[in-house]
């Protein structure tokens, strides 16, 4: 007997199986993860995941709460996830807000990514290896406990992909829709899904039965509805469709006209990112991943490999081009973007499961082999301190970590509800997240009209009791250039990275 998809019940029960089994295990990992990150107060260690957490909080709590708060520069995916938590004060303040959904898309990941490779390899020893790899990587674990944006789009990468090798075997025009959804998925969480729409139209194209141009045009162009939405967004709140890419607060801007190793040098913009991908892969990783693309090339099944390669593709391409560094302890003492190399990780594991394919069948009992080698280094050295992604979080983040703590203890003894904050944006949102305080207490640049108001002429517009800044930004100096009397210094914080952070009282009636 078989089903309608064509398997014995028997194998269709198998799968059924294997994959509520491949939940349960994925679950249970990414939770104990995520618990132990937590425990040890490393979940909102990045300064970019404070603040796509408080993008996102920012939607349903703030002076103008709603769809302005989304922002231009990042993309909107991320922040949308997390609302159904985001407004429970501890959920918010300790960073699990963020944490629940993105391990969600770990689960999404690792168990599409186990079907990609069942699809493409026809082994059940080649899928267990590729989601064993994939999984059990520390440097992905971690930022799959963190409200960051690089897991939730490996979730709708992984989607996608099966639906390219379900496409290819089935020509279904629903397999065509499904990838449509997943790449906007993935085109409204990451710009890396951007580049990867003409390649996914390619696929679809030459593996169309009959009208291949057709099919690959009807992909690409309903693909692009969502770049085309964020290109509208972007004109729409700032009058310029590009602002995400050259306006004041993109990474050109950050970037400034300073130059940095690889820009404009494709063999060093080659070599800092494949340190990147080997750091956070891990060496034994990476190398199985070569071994398995030999493999691939061998039996033919490289195609899936050669998709995923596209997004390191990417990255090399945007450290030459698009003002976007990657800093490496090697060559620089430092670290910065390292975690761009998180998508050698999904490449490597599914090249290895080739392995599997190249190997004779009564061999797969010995599958376990492959992951065990590829977590070899994690192994050795169990530690943090050898995690990449979160040795660059724990770095960059010691000092302000030290006043958004001091700070926060400054707003619990000082602040009464009510009283309102007139605040900078960017980092010092932090203090407020971490003292819970609601950010409709705080008036800030996202806020429009009001802000500028209080800004330009605090002397007549001070409707807030308090102005949290930090020394040398926009608020500082308006406040330094304000006439004498109206903010009253009264606290300072210093550092020893980062500029000093002052709360100033009102002292005009």
């Amino acid at each position: 007997m078989k089903t309608s998809a064509g398997l014995p019940l028997s194998d269709r029960v198998r799968s059924i199986l294997d994959v509520l089994l491949l939940l349960v295990l994925l679950c249970g990992l990414v939770a104990g993860a995520a618990w132990w990150f937590y425990s040890h107060g490393y979940i909102l260690y990045y300064g970019d995941a404070m603040a796509h957490l408080n993008i996102s909080r920012g939607i349903i709590d703030s002076r103008t709460p709603g769809y302005d708060q989304l922002g231009t520069v990042w993309l909107p995916l991320l922040h949308v996830i997390c609302l159904p938590w985001v407004g429970n004060d501890r959920l918010w303040s300790t960073g699990l807000a963020g944490t629940i959904p993105v391990a969600m898309c770990f689960v999404v990941a690792g168990l599409f990514f186990f079907l990609a490779a069942q699809e493409a390899y026809r082994r059940r020893a080649a899928a267990a290896v590729v989601v064993s790899c994939f999984a059990l990587n520390p440097n992905l674990l971690y930022l799959a406990s963190i409200p960051m944006t690089e897991v939730v789009f490996l979730a709708a990468l992984a989607v996608l992909l099966f639906a390219l090798l379900r496409f290819r075997k089935t020509h279904s025009v629903g397999w065509i829709a499904a990838g449509i959804c997943a790449s906007w998925l993935m085109t409204l969480t990451r710009y890396d899904g951007w580049f990867l729409i003409p390649f996914a139209g390619l696929w679809f194209g030459l593996n169309a039965r009959r009208a291949a141009l057709r099919t690959f045009a009807a992909f690409s162009a309903l693909a692009a509805l969502a770049p085309a939405y964020w290109l509208w967004h972007n004109w729409w709140e700032t009058g310029n469709a590009l602002d995400f890419y050259n306006g004041p607060y993109s990474a050109a801007a950050i970037q400034g006209a300073s130059t940095y190793p690889g820009y404009q040098d494709w063999k060093t913009a080659f070599e800092y990112y494949s340190i990147a991908c080997r750091l956070c892969a891990g060496p034994a990783l990476a190398v199985l991943g070569g071994l398995g693309f030999l493999c691939a090339v061998a039996k033919r099944s490289v195609a899936p490999v050669l998709f995923l390669l596209l997004t390191p593709a990417f990255y090399v391409w945007s450290i030459h081009s698009s003002k976007t560094p990657v800093r490496v302890p090697q060559f620089w003492d430092a670290y910065y973007n390292t975690r761009y190399g998180i998508a050698m990780v999904p490449l490597a594991a599914f090249a290895a499961g080739a392995i599997m394919q190249a190997l004779p069948r009564h061999m797969a009992r010995y599958w376990i082999l492959l992951p065990l080698i590829a977590i070899v280094p994690w192994i050795i050295y169990p530690s943090p301190e050898n995690w990449i992604c979160w040795k660059e979080s724990q770095v960059n983040s010691v000092s302000r970590r030290l006043w958004t703590d001091a700070g926060a203890r400054f707003l619990e003894s000082a602040y009464g509800n009510g009283e309102g904050i007139l605040a900078s944006s960017g980092d010092v949102t932090g203090i407020f997240c971490r003292a819970r305080v609601h950010l409709s207490e705080t008036l800030n640049i996202g806020n429009g009209p009001a802000w500028f108001a209080a800004t330009l002429r605090p002397d007549l517009f001070h409707p807030n009791l308090w102005a949290v800044a930090q020394g040398g930004d926009r608020l500082d100096k308006a406040l330094r250039h304000a006439p004498t009397g109206v903010y009253g210094l009264v606290q300072e914080i210093q550092s020893k990275s980062d500029s000093p952070l002052r709360f100033s009282r009102l002292t005009t009636p």
